[in-house]
C-alpha cells in the first residue's frame, strides 16, 4: 500500500463543507488559520508517512494531559488512582457537575479537572515542575525544538476563571494541596506545549510501542501502557470518546488546538491536525480523516 498517496487521497475526500469552528474561548487560539491541514504517522519500526501542513507548529492543547498523567504514573504507580478516576464523564471538559457528585475526585484524567489534579501531583514532586515536564517531552524523541508557547499560555492564563473554580472545588474536598496561581501557571504551560504532525506522532510512539519511546528507553512497563491506552480510548474524546471508538476504533487524544493523535499498538501512532472543531471540542475534519484511515487500512483495536 502506497500510504502516502493514501493520506493525500484520504485528505481529497473529506466534505467540502465549512463545518467547525476554531476555537476561540481562548484568545490566541482564534488566530488558526481553519484551512491548514497536517498528518503524519510513523510506525514502531520506524517508517514515516505524511501530507499537507505536517510540519507546521500548533499547541496541542488538551493532548498534553496524556504527558503530565504518564509522569504522575511513573512516580504514583497505582495510588495514583485514589485522587482521579478512570471512567468515561458524559459531560463537557470544563465540566463542574460530577465533582460534587464525586466528592471532589474527577472523573478521570483527560477533564480538566482531572489534569489539574494530576498538575498538582506533579508539583509535590518536581524540583524545577516547568522545566522537568518540558525535559521530559523532548526526552520520548530526543526533539529539544519543542517548546511552550508562551502567547497561548499567557492567554490560558487570562481565561482560567472556570480553571480556578475547578481547583478551589475540590480543594474543599481535600483533592487540591498545591496553590492555586502555581498549579493554574504549570497547567497552562502544559496546555500550551506546541508540536508539529511529526513531532506528535513520534512522541506518542511509546505508547503504540509497548511503553519503550523512540530512543529504546523504557518509559512506562507494558501494564501501565495498557492502562493509558485504555484511559485514552475511554475518556481521550471527552464527551465523544464512544463516538471515536466506533468511528475510528483506536485509543486517541484530542486537543482544542485541533490536533487529534491516535495509535493502534505495537503497529503505529498518526497525529492529524486541522483546526475547526465540532460542537464537542474535536477537530471535525480530524475526525472525519481518521474513520477514513482505519477503514482503508482495514485495522483498528476492534
Amino acid at each position: 500500500m502506497d500510504v502516502n498517496k493514501l493520506l493525500a487521497k484520504l485528505h481529497a475526500d473529506l466534505p467540502s463543507e465549512n463545518t467547525g469552528i476554531v476555537a476561540s474561548y481562548i484568545p490566541e487560539l482564534a488566530h488558526a488559520q481553519r484551512d491548514k491541514f497536517g498528518v503524519h504517522a510513523v510506525t514502531i519500526d520506524q517508517r514515516e508517512f505524511s501530507f499537507g501542513d505536517y510540519e507546521e507548529g500548533f499547541s496541542i492543547q488538551s493532548i498534553a494531559k496524556v504527558l503530565s498523567l504518564t509522569m504522575a504514573y511513573q512516580r504514583e504507580n497505582k495510588d495514583l488512582w485514589k485522587r482521579v478516576g478512570v471512567e468515561p464523564s458524559g459531560t463537557p471538559f470544563n465540566s463542574l457537575i460530577q465533582l460534587e457528585q464525586d466528592m471532589g475526585i474527577p472523573r478521570n484524567p483527560m477533564n480538566n479537572s482531572g489534569a489539574l489534579v494530576i498538575c498538582d501531583i506533579l508539583l509535590d514532586y518536581l524540583a524545577d515542575p516547568k522545566k522537568d515536564l518540558l525535559a521530559f517531552v523532548q526526552s520520548l524523541t530526543g526533539d529539544e525544538t519543542i517548546y511552550f508557547n508562551e502567547r497561548v499560555a499567557a492567554s490560558e492564563r487570562e481565561t482560567s476563571d472556570r480553571n480556578r473554580a475547578l481547583i478551589e472545588f475540590m480543594r474543599s474536598f481535600g483533592n487540591i494541596r498545591n496553590g492555586t496561581e502555581r498549579l493554574l501557571d504549570f497547567y497552562c504551560s502544559l496546555c500550551s506545549i506546541e508540536m508539529n504532525c511529526r513531532q506528535l506522532s513520534r512522541t506518542f510512539l511509546f505508547l503504540a510501542n509497548d511503553g519503550v519511546s523512540l530512543s529504546g528507553e523504557r518509559i512506562v512497563s507494558i501494564s501501565m501502557t495498557k492502562r493509558l491506552n485504555a484511559i485514552m480510548q475511554l475518556c481521550g474524546l471527552y464527551d465523544e470518546a464512544g463516538e471515536f471508538a466506533f468511528r475510528v476504533g483506536l485509543p486517541g487524544k484530542s486537543g482544542v488546538g485541533g490536533g487529534i493523535v491516535a495509535l493502534l499498538p505495537r503497529d503505529y501512532c498518526v497525529a492529524v491536525w486541522s483546526p475547526p472543531l465540532n460542537k464537542k471540542g474535536n477537530s471535525h475534519f480530524g475526525m472525519a480523516f481518521l474513520e477514513g484511515f482505519t477503514s482503508q487500512v482495514g485495522e483498528s483495536i476492534f
